[in-house]
């Protein structure tokens, strides 16, 4: 294939091919038969001694956080029976927010037959998405610059950008608004499990009272039980553009939602999240599939999975991130609490006031983490490691 200097070299040879034609200039012929061939062999060069090379490629990490920048490693075989030319590596990167491909160019040196070697180049990534790079091509261009050759080496690969997740501390009982909600949740649901003996102390209930135990001692013995502590939490991510007054909002919820989801699943609570599309992730993988899946979420009018009544084991926490608290998530959330759940509303638009309930207000990312540390009395601003 001609490049933009080969197809000006060859109109320039056709121009002196005709100038010589009219006015039987004989050098005007040299010219333009010279222009003709310089062609052909930049063509036949650039054909033959294209590599022949075998690439894979390698993205570390994995899965990338936005605000983070990683590397992608270009792995190179060259199978070819002779020394290769000077050649270039063509990658097409292309992110999910962007419609215009960018090209990663990187030189290579010759190689040798049977040579291994590698290359790579920096990928950033300054918001949540998904990256899609390549194909990646092999260029060859003649040391005239006048003909080029590609050949595609490798696919099309996906690299995911997860959003920011803080790791936080989940609510103790007795600790901080939360924890005291909690706490007086588990003492209305009753005594847990039988825990041991203890002398009786002013304020025991009587009913509490080890009588057969107190018998064998010089004082009284008192029952004393394990309260429940926190076992379950459930996210639901409000993703109706309705409820959001800005785009800005609506990437406040993501993180939100996937701070306290990757936070209660590291804790070892039983995690579920819940948003539109019938997204409903439970499961050991919870924390990370919640990631891939708000890396690629947009605002969506259809209804959110069921979020029917849970009938786990032990206390739990219903987690609504949403824009306001009128919303509608926030509304059917309440309706179907049972004695076990306690609701906690985030909100991304408002001040969080809810008369209904606890509430926190994340109109930014250092306002969340300062009203989750004071509503479960302590925290932590560490992000999440991967």
């Amino acid at each position: 294939m001609l490049t933009r200097h080969g197809i000006v070299l060859l109109v320039g040879g056709v121009a002196a091919l005709v100038v010589a034609r009219v006015f039987a200039v004989l050098e005007l012929f040299v010219i333009g038969a010279a222009c003709f061939a310089a062609a052909a062999i930049a063509v036949v060069y650039v054909r033959v001694r294209l590599p022949r090379v075998e690439a894979a490629r390698w993205v570390h990490p994995s899965v990338l956080v936005a605000g983070d920048t990683g590397r992608v490693d270009l792995h190179l075989h060259h199978r070819g029976r002779l020394r290769s030319a000077a050649f270039v590596l063509c990658e097409h990167v292309q992110r999910s927010t962007d419609h215009t491909p960018r090209e990663a160019r990187l030189r290579v040196d010759p190689m040798s037959r049977d040579l291994r070697t590698s290359t790579g180049y920096p990928l950033p990534s300054a918001a949540r998405g998904v990256i899609l790079l390549g194909p990646l091509d092999v260029e060859l261009r003649d040391p005239l610059g006048i003909a080029r050759s590609t050949r595609t080496v490798a696919g099309v690969d996906e690299v995911v950008v997860a959003p920011r997740a803080y790791l936080l501390e989940m609510p103790r009982l007795g600790q901080g608004m939360l924890g005291n909600a909690l706490l007086d949740k588990a003492r209305r649901l009753g005594p847990g499990e039988f825990h041991g003996l203890r002398e009786y102390a002013d304020g025991d209930e009587p009913r509490n009272i080890h009588w057969r135990a107190s018998a064998r001692t010089d004082s009284l013995m008192v029952k004393e039980h394990t309260v429940e502590g926190l076992h379950r939490c459930t996210v639901t991510f409000d993703a109706d553009p309705a409820s959001y007054s800005t785009t800005d909002a609506f990437e406040l919820g993501i993180t939100a939602a996937a701070s306290v989801v990757h936070s209660a699943a590291r804790a070892g609570l039983s995690t579920r999240f819940v948003t539109a599309g019938g997204v409903d992730l439970r499961g050991p993988d919870v924390g990370a599939n919640t990631l891939r899946v708000l890396a690629r979420i947009a605002p969506s009018t259809s209804a959110p999975a069921v979020l029917d009544r849970d009938t786990g084991d032990g206390l739990g926490l219903v987690v609504v991130v949403t824009g306001n608290a009128a919303t509608s998530a926030w509304r059917s959330t309440q309706s179907m609490m049972d004695p076990t759940l306690t609701p906690l509303l985030i909100t991304t638009d408002d001040h969080g006031r809810s008369r209904q309930g606890l509430s926190i207000s994340a109109r930014s990312e250092p306002q969340f983490i300062a009203a989750w540390q004071l509503l479960t009395g302590r925290g932590r601003l560490d992000l999440v490691e991967r």
